[in-house]
């Protein structure tokens, strides 16, 4: 049990999930390392028909991902992802099918 801003809550605290690693593969996919230790694979080209993600379509923006305090980031973190949705719908590294 903990307290939080006046809240108790049951069992620990959760650390925020981070990304430690990332490197970009072919067919617009992310491999991404977590503070949790794990490796996913995460498939970006579903994102990019929407307009925020839609300079990735540019093969070289998209190879020049980054991370930025644990978040992944391109062109100067005006497009970033959230770690806990590549966490969310990343697929672990030994389930993946890496083309």
């Amino acid at each position: 049990m903990y307290v939080k801003n006046g809240v108790v809550y049951a069992g620990q605290p959760q650390q925020p999930i981070k990304v430690s690693g990332v490197r970009p593969l072919d067919g617009y996919k992310l491999w991404v390392r977590f503070s949790t230790g794990e490796a996913k694979i995460f498939d970006c080209s579903s994102l990019l028909d929407t307009p925020a993600f839609a300079p990735l379509r540019d093969e070289e923006v998209f190879r020049g991902v980054y991370i930025d305090y644990g978040v992944t980031v391109w062109k100067d973190g005006e497009i970033d992802l959230a770690p806990e949705y590549l966490y969310e719908k990343g697929v672990l590294v030994q389930d993946a099918h890496i083309a």
